[in-house]
């Protein structure tokens, strides 16, 4: 299977309202999606949300569990998303401990499994949730409407009681 990533620029996500699989309150991002620069090379295709073992993954949106198990020894759940598109947005999540079987649907917001004590991808306990259009890694963020995280240097803070510019 030959998977690639789309310049971010050609791409149209069909809008999709989304909440987060992890939360409230709202998860800290842990790392953010770093898509690689070619199809086989070095980046991260997904978002890592800080998760402490045996936390409630939900349902980011209404769809059709696809996949349920283990994968190279870690827990990973599909998720594939109707009327997004052809093909339809997939969503992945992992590692987790499943809840549901492949086959059945979910509302937004409906658990399908739980964040598993098994990572080894995070310096601390996490869930790493990924986007798929196709063979095309998304960033995740793109379903709840937020942009990628950004660290802003301290100097581009406007002064206390001064609005931004």
């Amino acid at each position: 299977m030959k998977l690639h990533l789309a310049p971010a620029a050609t791409l149209l996500l069909t809008l999709v309202t989304a909440i987060w699989p992890v939360g409230p309150p709202r998860p800290e991002v842990l790392r953010g999606w770093e898509p690689p620069p070619g199809p086989y090379a070095a980046g991260h295709r997904g978002i890592d949300l800080a998760a402490p073992p045996g936390t409630p993954v939900r349902a980011p949106a209404a769809g059709t569990v696809t996949f349920a198990g283990p994968v190279a020894g870690h827990g990973v759940l599909t998720l594939t998303l109707p009327d997004t598109g052809t093909p339809p947005l997939r969503t992945t999540y992992g590692p987790v401990d499943p809840l549901v079987r492949p086959g059945t649907p979910v509302r937004a917001g409906d658990v399908i499994a739980h964040v598993a004590d098994q990572g080894d991808h995070c310096p601390r306990s996490c869930l790493h949730w990924g986007l798929l259009r196709g063979n095309t890694y998304l960033n995740p963020l793109t379903l709840i409407g937020g942009r990628t995280p950004r660290l802003l240097p301290v100097w581009a803070q406007p002064p206390a009681g001064q609005p931004p510019a």
